[in-house]
């Protein structure tokens, strides 16, 4: 294969794009810090790096705006305040829900990655260990989202929760094991290993 000088200038060029993508992502100067609150009554939630940037539905086609929205509306039902931050650090639901908890007025949080998964947790807890685990994100529907939002505001108040029924199902593991993985690492793609979590505004 002759190597040509117009070869050597195609090349750099498309190097030099693939350059500016990867500055374009780690550029987080304009968005807004995540900072810890002092509100008790509030409860964060963590969202996946992905989460509404590059994947839009669950695993169940669910539309993730609807999502978080519902989960919001479960926490201000029980009378608690509702913020969001973007983890980008990890993809990981442990990892982001504890984030959100240790950044949260209350100490509780909420993870969820792109995919659906979500988990409710404790900044006192580490963070494999959690108040509740919602992993079959394929049976999941807007109604526990909701009551999942519920919960965690009934945590940060110190009252007792309710069971949220969920449907269980062996195989679903199997049926969506690609697509799961493909999600995941679709999310894993924008992490940020060094990148603090940023304010995210839902309208």
């Amino acid at each position: 294969m002759e190597i040509s000088n117009q070869l050597i200038e195609q090349i750099t060029e498309l190097v030099v794009q693939e350059l500016k993508k990867i500055e374009s992502l780690d550029d987080l100067s304009t968005e807004k810090k995540a900072i810890k609150g002092k509100d008790p009554k509030e409860v964060v939630i963590g969202l996946g790096p992905a989460f509404l940037k590059t994947i839009n539905k669950t695993i169940n086609g669910l539309p993730l705006s609807q999502v978080i929205k519902e989960i919001m509306a479960g926490i201000e039902e029980e009378g608690m305040v509702p913020r969001v931050i973007r983890v980008h650090k990890t993809s990981d639901v442990s990892f982001i829900g504890k984030e959100a908890a240790v950044l949260s007025g209350s100490g509780i949080g909420i993870g969820i990655q792109s995919k659906g998964t979500t988990i409710i947790h404790q900044k006192d807890l580490y963070p494999l260990t959690n108040l509740e685990l919602f992993p079959q994100a394929p049976l999941l529907s807007l109604e526990t989202y909701r009551a999942i939002g519920k919960n965690a505001a009934r945590y940060a108040k110190g009252i007792n929760v309710k069971p949220i029924p969920t449907e269980n199902d062996h195989m679903v593991r199997a049926k969506y094991q690609v697509k799961a993985a493909l999600m995941h690492t679709k999310e894993t793609e924008l992490v940020r290993k060094n990148a603090g979590s940023t304010q995210e505004e839902i309208l």
